[in-house]
């Protein structure tokens, strides 16, 4: 059960305790006692709301908090009263007085708790502090309030809400902590904004303010925007979004019109709330604007600027209000009266907005050091000039930040990341310059959305990581062919087949009187049956027995033996045959009587029916130990661990651990502990799992961070036998959560108790990550980073099948994993070749992705059902990884492929390497060179020069121009709707690319098992 930090909350208990005793606090020295209590229907802003927050981390419905001179009660539920046990006493802590925790009873309807509370109020004297302001609107807040004015004497009411305001303005050390960020995920929801208001005025969408801005809000608080801050990250109200289109309202309560958005000047706010603290942030994106309304501009952000460095401690509010419009009036004067309505910003944290300490002309409260504003200024009724027609002839202008007042000096900007210059916010709507005719058909024009502060000619990510990639395929082939200088398929070739004599001479054979009797016998020691051939006794290893059968036909009884022989369908292990000329027998039939003669004990099919238990009996022992010697092949024996001193408890240990796969028979917990060479895993049973560190290729922590289990996952270098088979993964994990869910329990939407269930168990989630990464670290530091652990990158995940379930898979610094499910996945980037994306289609919603190992003998590894979404995110990983990677529609026989690169490397290289995966290379290297020299332009002198070119240019345009106007009435023929040269061209080229690939199908070993066929040219 989760429980209230009882050292956080005595500091801030502490606090409120010292407020009130100071005299100079003329409200709160009133009061005589002071209650509150947070409603289910309260704001989350109120200040009953927030003081909860400050001291439980949490807000509790119903409860009531009641603070005396001479005592603290808690009046609430038994579930509440649990979570706030921990700080219960009985006597002082320093000038904090005894708490008492007292439980709500349900037979009374807490008649009785309501009547002592208003004895102890009565007794304290006759001034009850409380936050007049803040709604009651539950039962048992209204029978609370009721009994205490019909008390006699009923006390009087203090509104302390200006005091507590104080106490919240200044921040403690951990609470600017979670301010930065609040304001890292502002600045987040802004980048978002931003984004999109550029992409709407690219594609001039027409959308609604209030739909774009509920778009905002839903995916601004997504894990692709915040990353890890989603999890705690909420928006503190619905972002705001203006333009010229309707009538400005620049305060934080205006709601984001219904009407359409107009693409000139487009005002834009957000905030978001992480763990209660709220911040803010705004901006004016500006469309083609005149350099007018760029001046008013950057004189708004430096006014902006003079607000920051007139807020630093000692300042009264009223003075920083001021120094802004002396300010204005100096540099600007025509704009004062352009000012918006309302203060200059006021202080935020748990209440997004404080309107008793706002930067007004009438608040003369003294700024103080660690306190938190939200600076606001905006500009309204300019008269707005902009080189688009269809935009808003007004204009507002309105700037946001949150800062922080410091020690000394100005005020940091905690949202600093949006930058504070007019470029940055300014929209240019480009059309292409006039090209002749020809370019014009192949590209059309083009309008194209740039900032300011972009370069015209600025490579796009794709262009860039084609580049990279071209670099890194020429190198790619040049350390393949050396790498595998002379190799052959000698390497390959499979092992021989251990020998199957039975008996190396006949002396071995066994003296049985079976074998006399011509009788089949099933030698068990050295694996074998001995059967009669034309009286012979014949030993036949159990190893060639296929299987064996048995019929009845009247007083017979048939046994039948079939052998394994070359030509028959047998396993590819069969197949290494070391005698192809000898003779084979294929089967044996055996018949016996099944009549009992007189004075026989048994009769003689006996024989056969033991034979036929016996021989299925050895088969089945045999291919067990079969299948256990080749477990072993590859596996190692480890060293023996050195453990750590006897009495160490300095070394870094875990506990409560789970491990995958199972190796214990049951499913139970154990300790992982770090020794001198190694890791043991001891269980609660006493078995042992030993991992030494010089067997460890990758080590990996994953965080419980949107997961239920948290882990330590180990790759091995050489697979290792623990009971009877091999691994080389090894996992020890502890499961976070309820990983199933009752979906049949009652819920109500306003229900605390899951909602403490859910601080619970983030509070849980902290501190395992603590104690795993604490483990991690101290494992780092005693192996002198022999043993680094890794972890992924959950911003960089997706989603793909590498065996038979969909996973998610995540990179690390080194390796593709996926921890989670069973089993694992783990591939080691440095020992990647090249990478293939096969069934890229834009009619294809998912795509697979091929890895090929630098060992070419290694089965390749492929991940299927990618979502397409994830191609262009992958393909920056893997660049940034300098691994070389190919895209196609097909896919291709990997098998086939392989075994024809090592029948011959040269030839494959000679051959152009890998480049077969790529046929469009060369058309691309060609087209850029194209681009390159269509985008130069001649000066002025080369214009000049070379008239004799110019003219003979100028003859062929007239001819040119004639030919146009005796065809321009052929113009809206049918004709013109044909295909144009650029489409001839792609034609042409995308028959050239099917021809080669073609081809490359052609080569031996080299097929595709799936795609679509190539297109056949007419």
């Amino acid at each position: 059960m989760a429980r209230v930090n009882k050292e956080r909350f005595m500091k801030r208990m502490t606090k409120i305790y010292e407020l009130w005793n100071n005299e100079n606090e003329e409200e709160m020295s009133k009061a005589d006692s002071i209650l509150f209590i947070a409603a289910s229907g309260d704001d989350s802003y109120s200040k009953s709301a927030s003081i909860q927050i400050y001291l439980f981390n949490t807000i509790l419905v119903d409860t009531v908090v009641l603070l005396t001179k001479n005592g603290i009660y808690f009046l609430g539920s038994s579930k509440k009263a649990t979570y706030v046990e921990s700080v219960k006493s009985t006597t002082a802590n320093g000038i904090v007085p005894p708490i008492h925790i007292m439980y709500r009873e349900k037979a009374d309807k807490d008649k009785g708790n309501i009547a002592k509370l208003c004895e102890l109020i009565s007794k304290e004297g006759g001034h009850l502090g409380f936050f007049v302001k803040d709604k009651q609107d539950t039962e048992f807040t209204k029978d609370v309030f009721e009994s205490i004015k019909k008390h006699d004497p009923a006390p009087e009411i203090v509104d302390i809400s200006q005091s507590f305001a104080t106490l919240f303005a200044v921040k403690l050390p951990e609470e600017i902590e979670l301010m930065r960020k609040s304001c890292l995920s502002t600045t987040n929801a802004w980048k978002l904004m931003k984004t999109k208001i550029i992409n709407a005025v690219d594609m001039e969408k027409k959308i609604r303010h209030n739909k774009f801005a509920d778009d905002i809000e839903k995916e601004m608080v997504e894990v692709p925007v915040q990353g890890e801050l989603a999890n705690f990250c909420e928006s503190s109200f619905t972002p705001i979004v203006q333009s010229g289109s309707s009538k400005f309202v620049l305060k934080f309560s205006a709601q984001s019109p219904e009407t359409p958005i107009n693409y000139g000047c487009i005002v834009g706010i957000v905030s978001c709330r992480y763990r209660s603290y709220c911040s803010a942030v705004g901006r004016t994106m500006l469309v083609e604007p005149d350099a007018a309304v760029e001046k008013q501009y950057e004189t708004l952000l430096v006014m902006e600027s003079e607000i920051m460095r007139a807020l630093v401690p000692g300042a009264a509010l009223s003075d920083v209000y001021q120094s802004a419009i002396n300010f204005l009036k100096k540099n600007a004067p025509e704009l004062v009266g352009k000012l918006a309505p309302g203060p200059f910003g006021f202080c935020t944290g748990l209440e997004f907005r404080d309107a008793t300490l706002a930067i007004s002309p009438k608040c003369n409260a003294v700024v103080k050091p660690n306190m938190i504003f939200v600076v606001n200024i905006g500009l309204t009724d300019l008269p707005y000039k902009s080189l688009k027609k269809e935009a808003a002839k007004d204009a507002a202008l309105f700037v946001c930040d949150t800062v922080l007042v410091g020690e000394n000096g100005p005020a940091e900007n905690l949202t600093a990341v949006v930058k504070n210059r007019v470029k940055s916010f300014i929209i240019r709507v480009e059309q292409e310059t006039r090209k002749p005719a020809v370019e014009i058909l192949e590209q059309g024009k083009r309008r194209t959305v740039i900032m300011e502060d972009q370069t015209r000619h600025k490579l796009t990510n794709e262009d860039k990581r084609k580049k990279k990639q071209l670099e890194i395929g020429e190198r790619l082939n040049e350390e393949a062919r050396a790498r595998l200088a002379g190799t052959t398929t000698d390497n390959n070739a499979p092992a021989a087949k251990k020998s199957t004599v039975s008996y190396k001479v006949r002396e071995k054979m066994p003296d049985e009187s079976e074998l006399y009797k011509l009788q089949i016998y099933v030698d068990k020691k050295n694996d074998s049956i001995i059967v009669p051939i034309y009286g012979v006794p014949v030993p036949f290893h159990i190893s060639m027995v296929k299987n064996c059968s048995h019929s009845e036909e009247g007083d017979y009884f048939f046994l039948r033996i079939n052998f394994f022989h070359p030509g028959s369908q047998i396993g590819r292990e069969m197949q290494n045959n070391g005698h192809p000329l000898h003779n084979y027998i294929k089967e044996l039939s055996f018949r016996s009587s099944t009549v009992k003669e007189p004075g026989e004990l048994s009769a003689p099919s006996e024989n056969l029916m033991t034979a036929l238990r016996l021989i299925k009996d050895l088969q089945k022992k045999y291919r067990t130990q079969e299948a256990e010697e080749k477990e072993k092949e590859g596996a190692v024996k480890q060293d023996k661990l050195r453990l750590n001193p006897p009495g160490n408890k300095m070394a870094p240990r875990l506990k409560d651990l789970y491990v995958r796969p199972n190796i214990i028979a049951k499913r139970v917990t154990g300790t992982l502990e770090a020794h001198v060479n190694g890791f043991r895993y001891h269980s609660i049973r006493g078995d042992d799992i030993d991992v030494l560190y010089n067997n460890i290729k990758h080590a990996f922590f994953q965080p419980c961070d949107n997961e239920m289990i948290i882990l330590i996952h180990f790759h091995l270098k050489n697979p290792v036998l623990w009971g009877k088979k091999k691994y080389i993964d090894i996992q020890f994990f502890t499961e976070v959560g309820e990983i199933t869910t009752d979906l049949g329990k009652y819920h109500h939407m306003q229900d605390r108790d899951d909602i403490q269930s859910e601080q619970q168990e983030r509070e849980m989630r902290k501190k395992l990550n603590q104690a795993f990464q604490s483990f991690c670290e101290k494992v780092t530091r005693q192996t002198n980073e022999a043993v680094d652990f890794d972890q992924p990158f959950n911003q960089l995940a997706f989603t793909g099948v590498p065996y038979r379930s969909s996973v998610i898979l995540k990179p690390t610094s080194s390796c593709l994993v996926n921890l989670t499910e069973w089993p694992p996945l783990v591939i080691t980037l440095d020992e990647v070749e090249l990478v293939s994306f096969e069934r890229v289609s834009f009619q294809i919603r998912n795509f697979d992705m091929v890895f090929v190992f630098k060992d070419y003998t290694r089965r390749v590894q492929t991940i299927n059902s990618i979502p397409s979404t994830s191609l262009d995110s992958i393909k920056e990983w893997l660049n940034s990884c300098d691994i070389r990677y190919f895209e196609g529609i097909q896919s291709l026989n990997w098998g086939n492929i392989m075994k024809t690169i090592l029948k011959d490397p040269q030839e494959f290289f000679e051959n152009g390497g890998w480049n077969f995966l790529n046929p469009s290379s060369d058309a691309e290297q060609e087209n850029l060179s194209e681009e390159s020299e269509d985008a130069y332009e001649p000066t002025d002198d080369e214009e000049v020069s070379g008239e004799d070119e110019s003219e003979d240019e100028e003859s062929d345009a007239v001819s040119d121009e004639e030919e146009d106007s005796s065809e321009e009435g052929s113009l809206d023929s049918d004709e013109s709707e044909g295909k144009d040269w650029s489409d001839l061209e792609e034609e042409a080229a995308r028959a050239d690319r099917d021809k080669e690939r073609v081809e490359v199908t052609k080569r031996p070993g080299m097929s595709f098992k799936g795609g679509p066929p190539p297109k056949r040219r007419k």
